[in-house]
């Protein structure tokens, strides 16, 4: 027998402790047929660090994809398939711009007035660097003032949506009802369960979808997304580095080159370099299917190319002082978002080979804000600073040597590599033949370069032609077919606390609990998944509730998880409380039997079933005597 624990007091509501009849784990069961594509057009959106994009495809026509129109206001020389990720609200908090044009009309505001505008960039990096995400947590502006990160998010949303929505309908002959297109928006694979959800709820307050029909929005993740579209990739849509020349002279041991396509059973590696995070994902060509399976849980973290930016940041503090460019990016926020556009397009042409200086020109602002709030030139500072690897150039420009660039560049490149390196040495994915490097930072000769001398030996180095934009047109297929990844590992354990018969001598006596003279042990963790399980596309977990008394309204059911599998109690150390279970009950049905006498009412018993094999964990509920379905939430945002 094992019953639940009952609630801690802090997140008891008297109503809420539940009894688990199944008394073991019910194993794996498969359910979910393929079925066909309920809509007419799937719209994907990347939502990147830096910059993002959508494209879309119609399913009658499901080869032909189409990327978005350029944007107006994009930068010279850039190819404006995606426009950068920057958001710009007016005083009063409205809408205004988004992408190229945010960053304009924020660029010729007078310095006086733009303080009190709203301006955001980058700021999807903070969704995963907050550890206790919820719906108020908040994200500051260039100008300090801060914001619901929830609105943030659903306004550059909703703007996608209008400009999508706008397109498709130029491209459509047919008129497009709103419940005819599927969204999917990509997020990285080593974000959270809360991540997830807050991308969703976003999405649903931006009205991209309404929440009354949830499996009209997908939650990609994004190296996923890379890898459906680079299995289908031919030779000449990519570059393969191991076949250029190794520098010091050795060959590569007669390596076969990269074969027109994949091969039934090729394993593979997907590293996702973005802006603000690199995300690797390991994955098999099933026989013969094709369909995709992960080999390992997705790894990575916080080293993309915005590493490069801090660091230049943090080098410009060094030069004039942290005090001063906290000042100047205060009082000059246009300005400094000026410069940091400046360093972004030098930061693209850095390659290992250059031997010249790459010049950034300083806003005049700057030298000027500098001069008054130091009393000296910014040419003095730079002596002073005993910087060697940074000239000043007559022109008014900050002459940064191939040193200072390699300097920018390292610790963030070193870490890509050291992850990569040790996803390799993982006795999962020894052997892996083909290494992928996609997303915007994969264009960096900087990078590619270092991956090369790393990793050129063990495996073939593959990157596709358009890198920036492989996980838009992935995510479109995934959205036109979502059964294609089969069978994805298990990030964490996930699980419940629960009473099991108190054994003497195997639990601890401070677990003991006695209950109607009976004796029971607390906090025992009941497993739902374990960290790395493989688990198949509509495999489920089932487990049975049982209301503590009559007339409740709603169970409630705390979901603990881990990093390790090692755990026993819900009290070891790693686990942590991480979402919620919420089980609606419908009204009281008369009690079995009433009719021919006062039978004792029945105790009603609600299973629920979850799924660990998508890319966002879902839960359904059934009461088992009516066998009517139960309104069942799963809640990672609310802790």
């Amino acid at each position: 027998e094992n019953l639940s624990t009952p609630s801690s007091p802090a997140t008891a509501r008297n109503d809420c402790s539940i009894t688990p009849l199944t008394p073991s784990p019910s194993p794996m069961v498969e359910v979910r047929s393929q079925m066909a594509c309920p809509f007419s057009v799937v719209v994907a959106i990347d939502f990147g660090t830096t910059s993002s994009g959508y494209a879309f495809s119609f399913t009658q026509d499901s080869e032909a994809i189409h990327m978005m129109k350029r944007w107006e206001g994009g930068d010279p020389g850039v190819a404006n398939q995606k426009s950068p990720t920057c958001l710009l609200l007016t005083p009063d908090l409205r809408f205004h711009s988004f992408g190229f044009a945010a960053r304009d009309f924020y660029h010729d505001l007078d310095p006086e007035e733009a303080r009190h505008w709203l301006y955001f960039d980058k700021f999807k990096m903070k969704i995963h660097s907050t550890s206790d995400l919820t719906m108020e947590t908040e994200l500051e502006a260039v100008n300090g003032q801060r914001v619901r990160a929830i609105e943030v998010f659903a306004h550059a949303l909703r703007f996608f949506r209008e400009h999508a929505l706008k397109e498709v309908k130029d491209q459509s002959s047919s008129v497009l009802e709103g419940d005819e297109v599927r969204w999917v928006i990509t997020v990285p694979a080593v974000w959270r369960q809360p991540a997830k959800q807050f991308m969703r709820e976003a999405a649903y307050l931006a009205g991209l979808v309404s929440p009354d029909s949830p499996e009209q929005l997908l939650i990609a993740l994004e190296p996923e997304a890379a890898s459906i579209y680079c299995r289908k990739l031919r030779l000449h849509q990519v570059i393969d580095l191991s076949m250029q020349p190794i520098t010091n002279g050795l060959e590569l041991d007669g390596s076969r080159p990269f074969d027109s396509s994949f091969r039934q059973g090729d394993r593979y590696v997907v590293a996702d370099c973005g802006g603000g995070t690199v995300d690797l994902t390991v994955h098999q060509i099933e026989q013969p299917q094709g369909t995709l399976k992960e080999l390992y849980k997705a790894s990575g973290g916080p080293y993309g190319a915005v590493g490069v930016d801090l660091a230049f940041e943090a080098m410009l503090c060094q030069i004039f002082g942290e005090d001063f460019i906290q000042s100047f990016k205060a009082k000059r926020p246009a300005a400094w978002v000026d410069l940091m556009i400046a360093f972004e397009a030098r930061k693209r042409t850095a390659s290992p080979g250059r031997t010249n200086a790459l010049n950034i020109s300083l806003p005049f602002s700057f030298i000027d804000y500098y001069k008054r709030h130091r009393g000296q030139s910014v040419e003095a500072a730079l002596r002073r600073s005993n910087m060697n690897i940074v000239k000043w150039s007559s022109q008014g420009m900050l002459r940064l040597t191939q040193e200072a660039m390699n300097e920018l560049f390292q610790p963030t490149i070193t870490k890509i590599v050291k992850h990569i390196e040790e996803l390799m040495a993982k006795p999962e994915v020894r052997g892996v033949r083909f290494l992928f490097l996609v997303g915007g930072f994969a264009e960096s000769p900087m990078l590619q370069k270092a991956v090369q001398k790393a990793l050129g030996r063990t495996c073939r180095i593959i990157i596709p032609h358009d890198v920036g934009l492989t996980i838009l047109k992935g995510a479109v297929l995934f959205g036109l077919d979502p059964t294609v990844v089969r069978v994805r590992r298990c990030p964490l354990t996930y699980g419940v606390g629960v009473l099991n018969r108190f054994v003497e001598g195997r639990h601890p006596r401070d677990k003991l609990l006695i209950k109607d003279g009976r004796e029971w042990c607390t906090d025992i963790l009941d497993r739902f998944v374990s960290v790395d399980q493989s688990v198949a596309l509509g495999e489920v977990v089932r487990r049975s509730y049982t209301p503590a008394r009559l007339g409740q309204r709603k169970i409630i059911i705390n979901i603990y998880c881990s990093v390790t599998d090692d755990v026993t109690y819900i009290s070891d150390p790693g686990v942590r409380k991480c979402g919620t279970i919420t089980l609606d009950l419908p009204e009281s049905l008369p009690p079995l039997g009433a009719v021919g006498g006062a039978g004792a009412p029945e105790r009603r018993e609600i299973r629920a079933t979850m799924q660990f094999g998508d890319t966002e964990i879902k839960v359904t509920a059934v009461d088992v005597m009516s066998n009517r379905s139960v309104r069942a939430s799963i809640d990672f945002l609310s802790n």
